[in-house]
């Protein structure tokens, strides 16, 4: 079962709001492909990279487009999805809820 945090929809949310200021249907393009890309985590969750900045085997990372799509992999193959991040971004393990 995969599950999105607060955190993660807010900022799935900020990425919406920002490409629609140009485009609303390239904001929804971008918003299902993200959601989708994370549907199916549960059932392979360790096939994605680690997430370098925390090197725990427990916290994975998938990209689409831009993004980095954190996750952390839980009792059961149970999937909760933390952070949306732009690869360019400066991310920092300790900014994870």
């Amino acid at each position: 079962m995969v599950t999105w945090t607060d955190h993660a929809l807010a900022q799935l949310r900020n990425i919406h709001d920002y490409i629609a200021q140009d485009s609303i249907f390239y904001a929804k393009r971008v918003s299902e492909a993200i959601v989708n890309k994370t549907k199916h985590l549960d059932e392979l969750p360790y096939k994605n990279r680690k997430t370098p900045e925390i090197n725990d085997d427990q916290f994975r990372e998938v990209s689409q487009y831009a993004y980095r799509i954190l996750y952390e992999i839980k009792a059961n193959k149970h999937i909760d999805v933390l952070a949306v991040i732009h690869k360019r971004s400066d991310f920092k393990a300790e900014s994870l809820p």
